[in-house]
């Protein structure tokens, strides 16, 4: 009863010494190559190592069966190795994970191109969710290989796949659109994570992409839920996709006496102080005329589409206090007489 015991806490205890000398390891290169951030993000995967570690010195240490203080040395023997096989997969989800992590990181500090660098995002953390799914599914099937009655049914299951994949496919077919649709979207470049986008009418910024679902943070910060095949069949609006800078632009309805030329200068002279300006275009023109009244409007651009949304308020607000201030006359009027 007491060698059980000894072998139980020397498996725990070398598992623990592995675990802490990797990390430092994995700490001491890391603080050596600031420039491969591999090591850092490596180091999350400490407890998936330690776990593969206890269970394979189970293994090899000692009879399970004594250890656990099970009646079955062979059903022993195959929980650990269920748990070994459990172990290694989740470890391989965490290196593939720090890896493409890593990845995207270099590729951060190397480009300067937001949109270059929003695209690999997307699509890195689109290949993240394909390579985890692929091996959980692997982990999962190497799993059930492990039961004999499993092996002796194989030639029956693979006489019913053809019926039962067809009966999946059917079944699936929305979700099997989705997957691919989301695969397209993150190597497409249509849509990716930090663009402006609208979608039935709904203005936002893309959060999140999943293998099935596209997150829209809207501006008051609710969030769209729409399925990624949306952004394949149907069409919609992407302001960032090429470039992030916008047109804004402001619409006046003003009194035909309005000093058109005047306000162009105060037009001018605001942007040249306002900072969200990115000093490239901006014009003021008459676009039409009512009755009543001319349409004026001003356009300027900015570096993002926050940036020109605020820039539009601002000189909204800035052109109609001029007005006011000095040309009150120039505002609309409802006129009751010829003069």
């Amino acid at each position: 009863m007491i060698w059980p015991l000894i072998t139980l806490l020397a498996v725990v205890a070398a598992t623990l010494a592995i675990g802490w000398i990797v990390d430092q390891v994995l700490q001491r290169i890391s603080a050596s190559h600031p420039e491969a951030p591999v090591w850092s993000l490596l180091r999350r995967c400490r407890l998936p190592l330690q776990l593969t570690v206890v269970t394979a010195l189970l293994l090899v240490a000692d009879p399970p069966k004594r250890i656990l203080h099970l009646k079955d040395d062979a059903g022993a023997h195959h929980l650990v190795l269920l748990l070994l096989l459990a172990a290694l997969g989740w470890l391989t989800v965490r290196v593939v994970a720090a890896l493409l992590d890593a990845v995207l990181r270099r590729y951060e500090t190397v480009t300067e191109d937001p949109a270059r660098v929003q695209r690999v995002r997307t699509q890195i953390g689109m290949l993240r969710r394909v390579v985890s799914a692929v091996i959980v599914v692997v982990t999962i099937a190497v799993m059930l290989l492990t039961f004999s009655a499993m092996r002796s049914v194989g030639a029956s299951l693979l006489a019913a796949a053809g019926i039962i994949g067809i009966v999946a496919g059917i079944a699936a077919q929305s979700t099997l659109g989705n997957f691919f649709a989301g695969l397209q979207i993150a190597f497409g470049d249509t849509v990716r994570i930090g663009d402006t986008v609208v979608v039935e009418g709904q203005q936002g910024t893309v959060e999140e992409i999943t293998l099935s679902y596209l997150v829209v943070r809207l501006w008051d910060h609710r969030r769209l839920i729409v399925p990624v095949s949306y952004f394949v069949s149907k069409p919609f609006e992407n302001w960032t996709r090429r470039d992030p800078g916008l047109l804004a632009a402001v619409l006046l309805h003003l009194d035909p006496t309005a000093p058109v030329d005047e306000l162009r200068a105060a037009l001018h002279a605001h942007l040249e102080q306002h900072p969200l300006w990115d000093g490239a275009e901006w014009a003021l023109n008459v676009t039409d005329t009512t009755p009543s009244t001319i349409v004026v409007r001003a356009t300027m651009t900015a570096r993002t589409p926050d940036d020109a949304a605020q820039l539009r308020f601002d000189v909204r607000e800035h052109l109609l206090a001029h007005l006011r201030d000095e040309h009150p006359h120039a505002l609309p009027r409802l006129r009751t007489t010829d003069s």
